[in-house]
């Protein structure tokens, strides 16, 4: 045991100063840090709880966007009437991560915020993870990786981001607003998250004392033809072997925009920039959605245990193609 205060915010700016000494972690829903501290993972000297700031509220932007509040619950998201109307992907990203009383629990912001399920990560037991441990090795090159990234790693850290919501917010060129010592800055959610690279340790870019405040959307632009599909090991309560979030805008037969997507399969939400570029000014055929969906995967490194997922990707990005467009191929 070691001690650790804890100390409630009466507003952001009480939040940021509270969070100016090292150690401090703020604590929203709690679902994924407390976890993380039971087990010995996170250590924190003090918890600042921003559960109760007025950063609770879905609002509707003058351009037609919508504003969600940091401490917004997951299931008071995905249920919210204009992101159901406007943001379907997002909703069916959410409904489909955890528990239905876990959504009740966690936040927007801790959603972004959580951490790898990696076993290696998740279990002290195991010495060489650089994620916990930098510099000391990584367990899960030579271990049991079925779970682990085909896209995006290094020799560093092969761990995969488990968010589900991320997926779907990259997909829909959300932005996160963030508030610190510094004062506010906006970041794209595309741009959040990091590559683990030569620091697996840094999940995302923000930096120390600074809180996610709220989530933008712009305004809906694939508002009817877009879907989120999650292949897991079971129904419920699992994360993603592979996910995929998927938009077109259609010109007739034509696609003239499209998202793709990819959850699971590395470090951060993977957007599939050259199968969108393939798929532009394409009719939705088969011959077409095959190069879409190799194109998906370009670049893939499996290991020993995961080599499955090049394959089931591909098959999940024709599926969320086609069922976004709602069969019209």
């Amino acid at each position: 045991m070691h001690s650790i205060s804890y100390e409630r915010a009466n507003d952001v700016n009480h939040a940021i100063e509270l969070a100016r000494q090292p150690g401090t972690k703020f604590i929203g829903g709690g679902t994924n840090l407390l976890d993380l501290y039971k087990s010995g993972i996170e250590k924190p000297v003090r918890l600042v709880d921003v559960s109760r700031l007025a950063l609770s509220a879905i609002e509707e932007l003058p351009d037609g966007g919508l504003r969600i509040g940091a401490t917004v619950s997951n299931t008071a998201a995905a249920n919210h009437p204009l992101v159901r109307q406007r943001y379907r992907i997002l909703s069916e990203a959410i409904l489909n991560g955890a528990t239905t009383q876990l959504r009740n629990m966690a936040t927007v912001g801790g959603n972004l915020l959580q951490r790898t399920r990696c076993y290696y990560f998740t279990d002290p037991t195991f010495a060489h993870c650089n994620k916990r441990n930098p510099g000391s090795g990584c367990d899960a090159l030579e271990g049991y990786n079925r779970i682990h990234a085909i896209l995006g790693a290094t020799p560093e850290c092969i761990a995969t981001n488990p968010s589900d919501m991320s997926v779907a917010l990259v997909a829909l060129d959300a932005v996160v607003h963030l508030q610190g010592p510094d004062g506010a800055r906006q970041v794209p959610v595309a741009e959040f998250h990091r590559l683990p690279e030569d620091r697996p340790q840094d999940d995302t870019v923000i930096q120390p004392g600074e809180l996610i405040v709220a989530v933008e959307l712009p305004p809906a632009k694939f508002t009817q033809t877009s879907h989120y599909i999650k292949v897991r090991d079971r129904a419920s309560y699992a994360f993603a072997l592979v996910s995929v979030a998927a938009a077109v805008e259609m010109d007739g037969d034509l696609v003239r925009d499209a998202r793709i997507v990819l959850g699971g399969v590395a470090h951060k939400p993977w957007r599939a920039l050259d199968a969108e570029n393939t798929l532009r000014g394409k009719p939705l055929t088969d011959e077409v959605l095959a190069k879409v969906a190799a194109a998906a995967v370009a670049g893939a490194h499996a290991y020993k245990d995961n080599a499955f997922k090049v394959e089931l990707a591909q098959r999940a990005v024709v599926r969320a193609l086609q069922t976004a467009a709602g069969g019209n191929v």
